[in-house]
């Protein structure tokens, strides 16, 4: 190589004497929050990269004690996970009682002011559960979840993907 120059959007490498290979590094920092979660979500089952089992109360189960119904997407609890996943993977050292607050909103109290709630607890850690059983996120020592290494693995291979649909 007789020189590399860097840029916003990847490496420009200079490998002979006028040819230049772009080349695109991805992580899964690098995409927007829906269309990652959205992707992890669509290629969920299919791909045999993120498999994720539904359990049977999902079509039940209130998301927080402020929400009145349950949610209108049957596939909530696909993108609930891929978004605890991605949040992770961001930021490790999220637990339980992290997400909750997430995922809190405000609780009206009819004429009285609003104020803010938890989201569900047994619905964060069902969902932390399952990843750790699929290798995804483990303990962290200092408390809280963190990615491994075939979890970091597996979602920068959706970001790949998103960056190859999105090129096309």
């Amino acid at each position: 190589m007789i020189g590399a120059a860097t840029s916003s959007r990847g490496k420009v490498l200079k490998s002979g004497r006028n040819s230049y290979v772009t080349v695109v590094v991805v992580s899964a920092t690098h995409y927007g929050r829906y269309s990652g979660v959205m992707e992890i979500h669509m290629c969920n089952g299919r791909s045999g990269i993120i498999t994720m089992e539904l359990p049977h109360w999902t079509d039940i189960v209130k998301t927080a004690k402020f929400k009145e119904l349950a949610p209108y997407d049957p596939d909530w609890y696909y993108i609930r996970a891929a978004s605890m996943a991605r949040k992770i993977y961001l930021r490790g050292g999220l637990g339980v009682g992290a997400f909750q607050r997430i995922y809190g909103g405000s609780q009206r109290n009819g004429s009285r002011p609003p104020h803010f709630c938890k989201s569900s607890g047994a619905i964060a850690r069902h969902i932390l559960q399952q990843l750790q059983n699929m290798n995804i996120v483990d303990f962290d020592s200092k408390g809280g979840r963190k990615i491994t290494s075939s979890g970091q693995r597996d979602l920068d291979q959706v970001a790949g993907r998103i960056v190859a649909v999105v090129a096309q």
